[in-house]
């Protein structure tokens, strides 16, 4: 199991000058760790600008390296040549290994953008001038595929409630996600005292707070008291949400679930519904 990965994101010294922001690098930091956590292979591709234009240079655009101007001094042909070497070497890497779960690119760059990329000064969507050499791969952004850590809100006070948050949890691993479970943490006794409260309900904020996307479960004739909360408090950190309703039940003809909840998430109906809602690689790498 590997990933291509473009190869400033675990040398960030292949950018141009003045680019990398410190968010930028936490990102790519947390994209190495997802990679660590799962034992995902990062295969670095080749970096054409740093192998054309040299690691000191200023920041460009995909125009610079293959519009009009490139063409009338007959550089867009150079650089043309030099991706279709660098191509040819990545396409041997699969033949030997495999079909990638995915590239992960780094939108805005010029030749490994994913969903966007910088022509001139304008930003255009589509992919960079490298990855587009790869259309049948499925591709990433960074920081979409650094956001792998999910804090699941669901009621824990019985051996049912147990049991499917386990279930949910194990699917979610299974997908490449780390998942924080509350009800791992403290002990399920009502003699619990008030400072074993605070502890608890400390690490739960944190997790919160550590995490990128909440996955909620919302049954019941009204969702839990506990979930509602922690759903609330991950709007306000503008995490995303993901709410899982199996209930039948609904709250009125437009609403599954209490609109205050409904509105601040996406709701689902199906647990299976869960890796293709959050971008699980392995449903995007068929």
């Amino acid at each position: 199991m590997y990933v291509l990965i473009a190869p400033c994101i675990q040398n960030p010294a292949c950018r141009a000058r003045g680019i990398t922001t410190d968010e930028d690098l936490r990102q790519f930091r947390r994209a190495i760790e997802r990679c660590r956590r799962f034992s995902i292979d990062m295969v670095p591709l080749p970096c054409p600008e740093t192998i054309y234009l040299g690691p000191d240079r200023a920041p460009g655009s995909f125009l610079d390296l293959v519009g009009p101007e490139a063409r009338l001094h007959s550089t867009a042909a150079e650089f043309t040549t030099l991706l279709d070497r660098l191509e040819a070497e990545v396409r041997a890497v699969i033949r030997e290994r495999g079909p990638p779960l995915a590239i992960v690119g780094v939108d805005s760059s010029p030749t490994c953008g994913v969903t966007a990329t910088y022509y001139s000064s304008v930003k255009q969507p589509g992919r960079g001038a490298f990855l587009a050499r790869f259309p049948e791969i499925p591709a990433i952004d960074v920081k979409e595929f650094a956001r792998h850590r999910i804090y699941l809100a669901a009621p824990l006070f019985s051996e049912a409630e147990r049991a499917y948050n386990l279930l949910l949890h194990d699917l979610l691993e299974r997908h490449l996600f780390d998942v924080y479970l509350p009800q791992e943490v403290g002990d399920t006794s009502n003699t619990r005292c008030r400072e074993e409260h605070e502890a608890i309900f400390a690490q739960h904020l944190l997790a919160l707070q550590e995490a990128d996307i909440v996955v909620a479960v919302i049954d019941g004739a009204d969702a839990d008291s506990g979930t509602s909360w922690e759903m609330g408090y991950a709007y306000a950190l503008g995490r995303r949400i993901v709410a899982l309703r199996t209930d039948f039940r609904i709250a009125g003809h437009h609403e599954l679930v209490n609109l205050m909840l409904e509105e601040s998430a996406t709701v689902i109906t199906a647990k299976e519904d869960l890796p293709g809602v959050l971008g699980s690689l392995l449903t995007a790498s068929g």
